[in-house]
């Protein structure tokens, strides 16, 4: 059984191969180029790496967002003409429940939060030795997260690209019950959406039917819609 999973949600883009079960290929870039410049040639390259064909996969799998609007639209956009290609089927993967599978076991409350801009971010919370969801994906201030999130009485460790942009104001309102993830373990890990996608998959669907998690309207679409209320 071979998996393929790609990730464009973030900053860091990246792709990862499970095979029977085990990590084949992974690889991220963080460098000057767009998503849509870099994840086909990262695709071409596990491919060619692995000896594997395109057609060989038996899922695609992709993380759906939270995240970058114009990045979860070129992953998804990519999956789906590599799975219409193929003829196999996709499998959606939640973005802040991939990073947080990426830093287990923690003992205490996973916190992945993307910025969001305007002192919002992109939040959920896991269980850090489960990966139970305690909360649900949501744009929500960052103080009004805290407090959700300081509710479950736990040590919190916190990733993804919010967490260097709130970090200060997180330690001053969390003090000694927060946590940081180190650089390396800060983003979104290919092969942990994989591995995500490997345990989802009874809930492949066909490639037309997979499309992006978006939590609030696109930037565009939210300006066009205070334009027509004036």
């Amino acid at each position: 059984m071979i998996l393929f999973c790609l990730d464009t949600s973030g900053p860091v883009a990246g792709v990862a191969i499970i095979q029977d079960g085990a990590v084949r290929y992974e690889a991220m870039a963080v460098n000057k180029f767009t998503h849509s410049q870099s994840i086909l040639p990262m695709t071409e390259e596990a491919f060619h790496h692995t000896g594997l064909e395109v057609g060989q996969t038996d899922y695609f799998a992709v993380t759906v967002g939270p995240g970058s609007f114009t990045g979860v639209r070129i992953g998804v956009s990519t999956v789906k003409g590599l799975a219409h290609a193929a003829g196999k089927p996709c499998i959606a993967v939640d973005a802040l429940e991939a990073m947080a599978a990426g830093v287990m076991p923690f003992d205490g409350v996973i916190c992945p939060i993307q910025d969001a801009r305007a002192g919002q971010v992109y939040g959920a919370a896991f269980a850090g030795g489960t990966l139970e969801r305690l909360l649900p994906d949501e744009p929500i201030k960052l103080e009004e997260y805290l407090e959700k999130a300081l509710a479950f009485g736990r040590d919190m460790l916190f990733l993804g690209d919010g967490m260097p942009v709130h970090r200060e104001r997180i330690a001053e309102i969390l003090g000694e019950k927060a946590r940081f993830a180190p650089p390396h373990l800060a983003f979104l890990r290919p092969a942990s959406a994989a591995f995500l996608a490997w345990e989802k998959q009874e809930e492949a669907v066909e490639y037309t039917k997979l499309s992006p998690l978006y939590l609030r309207p696109p930037q565009a679409e939210r300006q066009k819609n205070l334009r027509e209320r004036v």
